[in-house]
């Protein structure tokens, strides 16, 4: 609908139900009341108007500062905008802040008939009948007893009650189950509406444009803040008997650290903040259900490669002195760097024979198999949660936000209708929006990449400095000079440098991400967060992936020879990986970012948070000398924001990434994502209800944008890994001379084995082939050497083809590219089959929403219908008593 028939005919229901909008200098202004002296009321001064929203801001005369010009712009505002809401039917009271006498709070409340008008706007869906359909069944069956602990306890948070639901309208008022006018709506509902209402109120109108809402008001400084209550403090029950304490229980069943191994109250999170939240924690506990999967699986991989890296044939060759011990590796950069035995790389190859093992293909594997199936099962659960929650038919129409609805200056005509309506910018426009926003997204993409260019400038400098500080008599026998060597060094203090960056760029890019979209101007708030989630997700992707990218793809792999290496921007020699491969160093990368990562969100999340309320409680504790009331309290918490859960998901759907994409170089992943959620789970749950004001509760039927984005990351990652466990790690070259090249003709063992594979993956180049430019600095005891060792598959010096890739090397190119095709189309088949074989929506749960949907309506039908039969009997007695009053006097 376009935006000025919604304003058109939001005014007009308001018009024709409350009386005239004004914005005329004589004012309708609330009323003050003093406080009552009742902390826990969540009523008027009268204690029978329930408050519904509070607005507070700061009273212009009272300041220190009276700029006279700007507070009685803002004042006129305010006041105008009161006063409209007034007019529309909304019920004011101010009150004077106890702790602060320059603030005010303005307690809103919607009487019955508004409540009435706007739940038809909205399309809200209320209950008809109680419903006896509705019966959940445990997913354990007779394991029940089993999962009894993990259950919220029934007899603290009690089933709400099931109804049948229709969409509210007024001239069937009597269909619908209203037992109490009070609480016909619940909290939730009235604060939705109310919102509802509050945004779409106007405070002034310039040149014809119309401003309205509370959230300009707000980021304007007109208000300070406005928000729905909290029901009651969070550790004690209310003194309020009709209170029924959600916030207390929820504190206590499901934000309190000694219910971490609960299972969370779903229907009351819903009830309490509105499913929109209520879909984001199912998504979130059924995502770490899910993960209690992967990190068995992940587990018993790396303790299968950790047992077993004492049988690690390559392994013992590199730390035996006889063979890694007398293998003189060429130098890995230009002049500063000197000759370098193999076996000071012992302890690095040690580690990687966890990882890089069998193990690490059956995981990659199963983790292919395991996005497919978490992805699936979660629709049937939300399908589920679609039918328990009564969002299948979420028939509320989206209305478009009101930034846009106010900058809807031009008129078109709609090609449909063939009348004219009003847009906030022409085609042109539009056109020239999108290539500015694109343009924007592309330039912090590449200064993204920049970045990366930048670290990987990092690792080729500090690795020549590190190189070179090596001692004299480095034989890697020193227990520092073990750990410690350049590789070492070099991949650990980039990934952390790589991990501040990422952060600093994230923290920048989420205020311009905002400020592009902001710009686009979307239409509806889907849209808007739609749209965000895009920018947001593609720059999160580059920012966190990208190095991790650069080593699994692309490091170590166009390095060329001694002879004639490969130059970045022609003066820096590139990487190279240590003789087992680059694998280690990816799954260092991962394990600092996702740590890292961790530990800044918690900081984030968690500390920051409760400083902030911290240093407010003692500037206001020293001034109160009575309990302050429940807004007042509230007003004190940090605000949420609009896009509080945005970045919830963000944070999840990265983490997310991490699994999957990379896994294969780190199977302990899942098991470090399931120790974060469980903790996240329930951090989520303490801040939300204990450190944030209460959140204006939205409907939601699924977990929007994120789902095809999931969908796309799982199909990345069948690719990634499949390339990982191919180019990365050293499995496919080691299967290869396990099968060909151990044995004759190219080999001379007669049987099957590992050994000798170090020599053989090592190829020759003599000493005097330098060139000055890439020539090393040998120290002491090297001089006598012609040749030295560097890892790849090339014919050696004096050979008809010296330097040129040997068999060997085109064998394992091939091994490569078809693992690559084998394994993606087994696991695409896999996953193909799996979606085909798991419908989205259980026979169930579809059973159910036709039998319900066909209850409503007979129900509905059945009740119109006596309806009717009741007006014609009425008809009919009043014609029967018509006809024998004109017939009787004739007859007789």
């Amino acid at each position: 609908v376009p935006c000025p028939v919604v304003l058109e005919n939001l005014e007009q229901t308001v018009v024709s139900s409350f009386g005239t909008l004004e914005s005329q200098p004589d004012f309708q202004t609330p009323e003050f009341e003093e406080f009552n002296g009742k902390p826990d009321s969540l009523f008027f001064n009268d204690g029978q108007r329930r408050i519904d929203f509070v607005l507070v801001y700061e009273d212009e005369s009272r300041k220190e500062t009276n700029k006279k010009g700007s507070n009685e712009k803002q004042r006129r505002k305010r006041r105008a905008y009161e006063s409209n809401l007034i007019c529309g039917g909304l019920q004011l009271e101010a009150t004077r802040s106890i702790l602060d006498d320059k603030l005010v709070f303005v307690k809103v409340h919607a009487p019955w008939e508004v409540l009435c008008t706007y739940a038809e706007i909205m399309h809200i869906k209320l209950p008809l009948k109680p419903n006896d359909l509705k019966t959940r069944t445990s997913a354990f069956g007779n394991f029940s007893w089993f999962t009894k602990v993990l259950q919220v306890d029934e007899s603290i948070i009690k089933p709400e009650q099931e109804f049948f639901t229709a969409p509210f309208e007024k001239n069937r008022m009597n269909d619908f189950y209203i037992q109490d006018r009070d609480t016909f709506f619940n909290p939730a509902t009235r604060s939705r509406i109310v919102y509802f209402i509050l945004c779409r109120i106007k405070y002034q109108v310039r040149d014809n444009v119309k401003k309205f809402g509370i959230n300009k008001l707000v980021s304007s400084g007109i208000y300070k803040a406005a928000f729905p209550l909290h029901d009651c403090n969070f550790s004690h029950k209310s003194e309020d008997l009709s209170c029924p304490n959600e916030r207390y229980l929820l504190y206590r069943e499901w934000a309190h650290p000694r219910s971490i191994y609960k299972k969370q109250p779903l229907d009351l999170i819903r009830k309490y903040y509105g499913e929109k939240i209520g879909i984001y924690f199912a998504w979130l506990g059924y995502y770490t259900q899910m993960l209690l999967l992967a990190a068995v699986v992940g587990v018993a991989c790396f303790l299968y490669g950790y047992v077993n890296q004492n049988n690690c044939t390559w392994s013992k060759e590199v730390c035996h002195p006889d063979i890694g011990g007398k293998i003189i590796m060429c130098p890995q950069c230009d002049r500063l760097c000197p000759f370098w035995k193999l076996n000071i790389t012992c302890e690095s190859s040690k580690k990687l024979c966890i990882f890089d093992s069998f193990g690490t293909l059956v995981f990659a594997v199963f983790m292919g198999v395991w996005v497919t199936l978490f992805l699936e099962f979660w629709k049937r659960r939300q399908a589920e949660l679609e039918y328990e929650w009564d969002t299948v038919e979420l028939q509320q129409e989206e209305q478009p936000r009101p930034e846009y609805e106010a900058r809807c200056t031009h008129v078109v005509i709609n090609e449909i209708t063939q009348e004219e309506e009003r847009v906030p910018f022409t085609t042109w426009g539009k056109c020239i929006r999108i290539t500015l926003c694109a343009s924007a997204v592309l330039f912090w993409i590449l200064l993204i990449i920049a970045s990366v260019i930048g670290i990987i400038v990092y690792r080729l400098s500090v690795f020549i400095v590190f190189s070179a500080k090596l001692p004299k008599n480095f034989n890697g026998t020193d227990p520092i000079q073990k750990y410690l060597t350049p590789q070492t060094a070099t991949s650990i203090t980039a990934s952390l440098i790589s991990f501040i960056i990422i952060m600093i760029l994230n923290t920048i890019y989420e205020k311009v991400a905002i400020m592009i979209t902001n710009f686009e101007l979307p239409r509806t708030q889907t849209d808007y967060e739609n749209s965000l989630t895009m920018k947001m997700f593609l720059f999160q992707f580059v920012n966190y992936y990208s190095s991790c990218f650069y080593i699994a793809f692309f490091k170590g792999k166009f390095v060329g020879y001694p002879g004639d290496p490969v130059y970045w921007l022609g003066k820096y020699r590139n990487e190279e990986c240590d003789p087992g491969g680059c694998l280690l160093e990816l799954t260092t990368q991962l394990t600092i970012i996702m740590g890292g990562k961790a530990i800044w969100n918690n900081i984030q999340e968690v500390l920051l948070p409760w400083v902030k309320n911290l240093i407010g409680r003692c500037r206001t504790v020293s001034r109160a000398e009575k309990i302050a009331p429940r807004w007042e309290q509230d007003y004190h918490l940090q605000p949420m924001g609009k896009l509080g859960l945005f970045y919830e998901y963000l944070e999840m759907i990265i983490q997310f990434g991490f699994v999957t994409l990379f896994v294969a170089s780190f199977p302990l992943a899942p098991l470090l994502a399931l120790v974060n959620n469980i903790l996240e789970i329930r951090v989520d749950a303490w801040k939300m209800t204990t450190q944030y004001r209460r959140m204006v509760p939205e409907k939601a039927q699924d977990i929007g944008a994120w789902q095809p984005i999931m969908q796309g990351i799982a199909i990345l990652a069948v690719v990634t890994n499949a390339m990982i466990i191919a180019f990365t790690s050293d499995m496919i070259p080691r299967l290869v001379y396990y099968w060909s090249f151990s044995v004759p003709p190219y080999g001379d063992h007669t049987h099957y084995t590992m050994e000798g594979y170090i020599n053989n993956t090592l190829s020759y180049f003599n000493i005097a082939d330098f060139k000055n430019r890439s020539k090393g600095n040998p120290y002491s005891g090297l001089e006598k050497h012609t040749t030295c060792r560097y890892r790849d598959f090339r014919y050696p010096p004096g050979h008809p083809q010296e330097y040129k890739h040997n068999i060997y090397y085109w064998h394992v190119i091939a091994a490569k590219l078809a693992f690559i095709i084998v394994m993606e189309h087994i696991i695409y088949s896999v996953k193909f089959f799996i979606s085909y074989a798991i419908p989205d929506v259980s026979k169930s749960t579809k059973s159910k929403i036709k039998r319900e949907k066909y209850l409503t309506q007979k129900l509905l039908h059945e009740n119109h219908l006596k309806d009717v039969t009741k007006n014609m009997g009425v008809i009919a007695e009043r014609m029967v008593e018509v006809v024998d009053n004109n017939l009787r006097p004739k007859l007789e």
